[in-house]
């Protein structure tokens, strides 16, 4: 590779870790005793998700990508469009909240990943989401 176009991508990842770092996200996590059945290992639980942009243009969401771990250390992976049937764009500013959920074999879990994002003059991007837990209550001490 030249030292010219080392030096472009160079400059693309850094432009593409700036965006990703205006993006925050924060993350609200409820159990679900209603939906769980603990004798037959599954524990249901609730995630709410806030994602504010602070760029200076709109982003928007086209997919996601969750890294899911429960208290057996069993991993499941899943990747899919958008997030509850949508891709929203997000003006600067802004943010977009939405709720789904999981089921997990244990009482205790971790969920992690990054949602794939585009800027308006379309340059792709990963906004990290960092790791939370899920945990019935009392469940960690």
């Amino acid at each position: 590779m030249n030292p010219a176009h080392r030096q472009e991508e160079t400059e693309k990842l850094m432009q593409n870790l700036d965006y990703s770092r205006n993006i925050e996200i924060r993350v609200d996590t409820a159990y679900l005793p209603e939906q769980s059945e603990p004798e037959a290992h599954r524990f249901v639980f609730s995630y709410r998700i806030s994602i504010t942009n602070n760029n200076a243009e709109s982003v928007q969401l086209l997919s996601r990508r969750w890294r899911i771990t429960d208290g057996n250390e069993h991993v499941q992976e899943v990747e899919g469009e958008g997030v509850v049937g949508e891709k929203p764009v997000i003006e600067p500013g802004h943010t977009y909240e939405y709720t789904s959920g999981t089921v997990l074999a244990t009482e205790v879990g971790s969920m992690q990943g990054h949602y794939h994002m585009v800027t308006a003059d379309n340059q792709g991007f990963d906004a990290q989401i960092p790791p939370f837990t899920l945990a019935q209550p009392n469940a960690l001490h």
